[in-house]
């Protein structure tokens, strides 16, 4: 991972671009990594606009993952028998995750080839938004909306205030993808979506805040971190967003 005052000057002509996509690349959901068989990526034809050139080479690379449900954050796994792994998905060598995203949620994953661009992505002194669909296994009061909205106390302390709405979601996300395995329901209870937009990044934060409330998270998909979005990424789908 490339790093300095090079790299850092660098990470600063980087600019949110999530339109400029280059290439994508497609994996089974039933790939697993102890399989036998290669791993077959459909690799789209690299579209060039006029603003890149050969010196783009010299650019942070900046990578989009829609990294499906149940895949561990790191590129290998030495657990009997092993979890998946980010190794599956035919992503270019020397990128690694800027941030986490637990195992058990999906959605956005940016990964990069360079130190200062991760740094000033995962700091959390640059306060970069970051944007979940949360589906909830309850019926969101107001009281408990504001208190997400407020800031709630966990074992680590009190979090930000954050952005919290109830949201519809068939509308505000069509493309939403069946999860594998499917949520399990309990149907006496209600469940409901909501859309959370935090500045800080603690573990398992967003789950610990519904829970706090009465509301336990039972799906979560980041959809933005800053102006770098999901878009109609389909799960173990990438693209690289360096420009």
């Amino acid at each position: 991972m490339r790093s300095g005052a090079g790299s850092a000057a660098e990470a600063g002509a980087v600019a949110p671009f999530p339109a400029d996509t280059v290439r994508t690349h497609t994996v089974s959901k039933d790939t697993r990594p102890d399989d036998n068989r290669p791993i077959r990526a459909r690799r789209a034809p690299l579209l060039l606009s006029p603003a890149h050139s050969d010196a783009d080479a010299d650019l942070p690379m900046l990578i989009a993952l829609n990294k499906p449900f149940g895949v561990l954050c790191q590129f290998t796994d030495r657990s009997d028998p092993p979890r998946r792994t980010l190794a599956e998905f035919g992503l270019p060598a020397g990128v690694y995750p800027a941030g986490r995203l637990d195992h058990d949620s999906e959605g956005l994953l940016l990964l990069t080839d360079d130190g200062a661009l991760a740094h000033r992505i995962t700091d959390p002194r640059h306060k970069l938004a970051k944007t979940y669909r949360v589906q909830v296994e309850g019926a969101p009061r107001a009281d408990q909306i504001d208190a997400l909205r407020r800031g709630v106390t966990l074992n680590d302390g009190p979090t930000r205030p954050a952005d919290v709405h109830e949201i519809a979601i068939a509308e505000a996300m069509p493309q939403l993808w069946p999860r594998d395995p499917p949520v399990r329901f309990r149907k006496t209870v209600p469940d409901a979506w909501l859309e959370v937009v935090l500045r800080e990044g603690r573990n398992r934060q967003v789950r610990r805040m519904t829970a706090a409330v009465g509301l336990p998270t039972l799906r979560l998909v980041r959809v933005a971190i800053g102006a770098w979005r999901l878009d109609d990424l389909a799960p173990g789908e990438w693209r690289r967003l360096d420009g």
